[in-house]
């Protein structure tokens, strides 16, 4: 389980950040690798607006949910009851 808040940025996202099976962002959370000019200049193309968002990134498969800071405790907990022998009863 991987939680991305904002930012993630830099070697951490290139690294263990996006290697969660089930990974989690705050919304707006700014989440990439390179800064966005540097991209733009290497692929010669505009980026959209939202790009490197939590939205952007959940709308292209790369987050599995967004969830706000004030509910983020009930949902691990949630997954991770979910994730055990009992829990999955509880939500079948």
């Amino acid at each position: 389980l991987t939680v991305l808040t904002d930012p993630t940025t830099g070697g951490v996202t290139a690294s263990f950040a996006m290697e969660g099976d089930l990974i989690l962002a705050e919304p707006q959370a700014l989440i990439g690798f390179a800064g966005r000019r540097v991209i733009e200049q290497t692929i010669k193309q505009e980026l959209p607006e939202d790009f490197q968002k939590a939205e952007f990134l959940l709308e292209h498969g790369f987050v599995d949910q967004i969830v706000s800071r004030i509910e983020l405790r009930d949902r691990i907990y949630d997954l991770v009851q979910m994730h055990t022998m009992k829990g999955w009863a509880d939500y079948d």
